[in-house]
C-alpha cells in the first residue's frame, strides 16, 4: 500500500512531507507525494530518505486539487493521507475553510494531521 502525502511549499507541507515519510518507514509503504500547489516541488520520481516515492501534480485545467488528490488515493489504493494544518483559533475553524479540511471530511482512509513547529 502507499501513504500519500498532500504537499505544499509551506511550513504546514513541510510538516506533512517529514511526518509523512516517517509514516511510511513505520507502515513499510511507498509514499505519493501530491503536490496541491501545482507547481513542480520534487523530482517526478525517485526515493526519499530511501522510501520509494513518486510525485504528482493536479491537473492544471482542473480547479479541484483537492479532488484530484483524493481520486489518487483511491487510485494506489492508500492506506493514510497526511497533511499539514495551520494553528487556528476555533472561530477560524469555524468560519474559514482549507484544502486540509476538506480533506480531513472526504477523505474515505485515515488522515492524519500535523501541524508544524511554532516559532
Amino acid at each position: 500500500m502507499t501513504v500519500v502525502i498532500a504537499r505544499t511549499s509551506s511550513p504546514e507541507g513541510q510538516a506533512a512531507l517529514t511526518s509523512g515519510i516517517e509514516e511510511a518507514r513505520r507502515r513499510n509503504e511507498d509514499l505519493l507525494v501530491f503536490n496541491l500547489e501545482g507547481t513542480q516541488l520534487d523530482p517526478d520520481t525517485g526515493s526519499l530518505e530511501g522510501i520509494p516515492a513518486t510525485f504528482r501534480l493536479p491537473d492544471a485545467r482542473n480547479r479541484d486539487a483537492v479532488g484530484e488528490l483524493l481520486d489518487a488515493v483511491e487510485q494506489v489504493q492508500a492506506s493514510a493521507i497526511v497533511v499539514g494544518v495551520k494553528h487556528r483559533s476555533p472561530v477560524g475553524k469555524l468560519l474559514l475553510g482549507s484544502a486540509a479540511q476538506q480533506i480531513l471530511l472526504e477523505a474515505n482512509v485515515p488522515v492524519i494531521a500535523v501541524k508544524p513547529p511554532r516559532a
